[in-house]
């Protein structure tokens, strides 16, 4: 059995609302088989390998893969993590076949995909049954608020309309969903979502230098990441699914 501390109290407040869910999954229990999805350098993955659980991290980029690597070597876990470079599309090509795994974490990755119902489709194939998934993606109204706090009324409204803030910009829009969207996706993917959390409700838009109190900003967040409608404005949107 893993008996580590809960790891939200050590968590940046942006991202307490998806430690705290995960906590009861991830801190009791046998160690689990996750699948990090875009999981990049580690910032999910390595916490997680250091509870004992086993990780692979799936993620186009080859140099985010090398630091994963490092920061789990460093931090004693690096046996625990396996990294494999491919993307979210196509990620049952990059998967050994037949691999299973006991909880998949899709972190802010649907913005980019190609298809976000295939992206989907494929986690839901490769969660054992009674598995999970841990998905965050951007909150379209979350997104209108920021650009508008930050004095950028008319891409405020284009995001409104779901049309791209700024189309002059080189790089493809990002895309962003409502909480109904995503629960909707998810359904179609074949899982059974739970409740849906806000992610970073006033985190992001305070900024990183503005002197606030972090554990008393962290509990904040948890306050707020399941009351309407401050969760309704967060920058992100968290749902735990489960495969039937």
């Amino acid at each position: 059995m893993l008996n580590p501390p809960a790891v939200t109290a050590q968590a940046p407040a942006r991202t307490a609302a998806i430690w705290a869910a995960l906590d009861p999954l991830v801190t009791a229990g046998p160690p689990l088989r996750v699948l990090d999805l875009g999981g990049g350098s580690g910032m999910f993955a390595v916490p997680l390998a250091q509870l004992g659980h086993q990780l692979t991290v799936v993620d186009p980029s080859a140099d985010a893969l090398a630091t994963l690597h490092r920061r789990a070597a460093a931090a004693g876990a690096g046996e625990q993590v396996r990294g494999i470079q491919g993307d979210g599309d196509r990620m049952l090509a990059a998967l050994p076949e037949g691999d299973l795994f006991d909880l998949v974490l899709c972190h802010f990755v649907l913005e980019v995909v190609d298809d976000p119902a295939s992206t989907l489709a494929q986690i839901a194939g490769v969660l054992r049954p009674g598995g999970q998934l841990s998905i965050a993606s951007a909150n379209r109204a979350g997104a209108v608020l920021a650009r508008a706090v930050g004095g950028h009324p008319v891409e405020a409204r284009a995001l409104l309309a779901d049309r791209d803030p700024a189309p002059a910009r080189s790089g493809p829009a990002r895309r962003r969903f409502s909480p109904e969207e995503l629960l909707s996706l998810l359904a179609a993917a074949g899982l059974e979502p739970g409740e849906w959390r806000g992610v970073s409700v006033v985190a992001d838009l305070l900024g990183a230098s503005s002197g606030a109190d972090q554990a008393a900003l962290r509990t904040l967040e948890l306050a707020l990441a399941e009351a309407s409608p401050y969760r309704d404005v967060a920058t992100g949107l968290h749902v735990l699914a489960t495969r039937p």
